[in-house]
């Protein structure tokens, strides 16, 4: 078993792990550690805790040192060096006419590097902007590009619950979005009601995924005959799927109709048929197949207008 303490270097970033080493380190304190990008400052999120030794990802760095007030003060410094730093990257992108958005700027913690995080539609060839920034800041210059959503989560803002948003709140990971959480949910398909503030479909859409696909599963389809606990048949007409509740227009004996609320479980009907996922590798393995087949027949149809035109020349 090796003890591993959790820490975090952004507000709702991904939770790095480190040895605590000799360091007696409680949850909230902030350390000193070294990362791929230099020595960093960062606040410890999980407390020490024993793990099994194969689920560790070596190398695992030790704590350098728990982080005291004049850290502080460095981080603090750094973050008035990034504001500075923003605006003459501004300048610089402008200067060199590259159509490229500026997100943000950071400093690692020992101002061994300087970070630009960036927007584009395409590539971009930032290689002369790199030199000028290099030629100013006199220290190591990075340039990462990202994408709407990334760039969302580190400027923040507040969506259309009134909340902030999820992914600059506490997010670490973004979830695969589909529109076919919208259609389980019964939401409204309107880009405008469905997107979050960077445009993308909102991450809340996952939250209540799996309660809806096993309430659904329970619950006949909008349009599915069913027959009441009266006898009677009648179409589903809609569903109240939190409150497991039936509209049904039912037919009458006397060749009426009339839309009447019923419980699911006073209904008979046939259960929706659950859509299995096909496991990745097999899917691959199809795809691959298919692509393989499609090869043969290409290959096969151009043998055959090859030996059309042969004879079309002996003509």
């Amino acid at each position: 078993m090796t003890k591993v303490i959790g820490v975090r270097f952004r507000t709702a970033g991904k939770i790095y792990f480190f040895a605590p080493g000799k360091f007696d380190i409680k949850r909230g304190d902030y350390v000193i550690v070294e990362t791929t990008r230099g020595v960093e400052y960062g606040r410890v999120v999980s407390g020490p805790k024993e793990v099994k030794d194969e689920e560790v990802v070596q190398p695992l760095k030790s704590v350098i040192r728990i982080a005291n007030e004049n850290d502080r003060k460095t981080v603090e410094k750094n973050h008035q060096k990034e504001k500075e730093a923003f605006k003459i990257c501004q300048e610089k992108i402008r200067k060199h006419g590259l159509e490229m958005k500026l997100i943000d700027a950071e400093y690692t913690f020992d101002n061994n590097k300087v970070l630009f995080y960036f927007t584009a539609d395409g590539r971009i060839d930032f290689r002369e902007l790199v030199k000028d920034l290099a030629a100013v800041f006199r220290t190591r210059i990075e340039l990462r590009q990202i994408g709407v959503r990334d760039e969302t989560k580190i400027r923040g803002g507040i969506g259309i619950c009134g909340r902030p948003l999820c992914c600059s709140t506490y997010l670490t990971d973004f979830a695969a979005v589909s529109i076919k959480m919208a259609k389980e949910q019964n939401l409204s398909l309107n880009p405008t009601k469905i997107s979050g503030v960077c445009g993308r479909l909102m991450c809340c859409l996952t939250n209540e995924e799996e309660t809806y696909e096993v309430l659904n599963s329970q619950l006949p389809s909008v349009g599915d005959t069913v027959t009441t606990k009266e006898g009677l048949t009648g179409v589903v007409n809609s569903l109240s799927v939190l409150r497991k509740l039936v509209k049904v227009v039912v037919n009458l004996d006397n060749d009426e109709k009339e839309i009447r609320e019923y419980p699911a479980e006073d209904l008979k009907f046939k259960p929706r048929k659950k859509k299995q996922k096909a496991p990745k590798d097999e899917s691959k393995k199809r795809s691959a197949q298919e692509k393989t087949v499609e090869k043969g027949q290409g290959k096969v149809q151009s043998k055959a207008k090859a030996q059309e035109a042969a004879k079309s020349d002996d003509r």
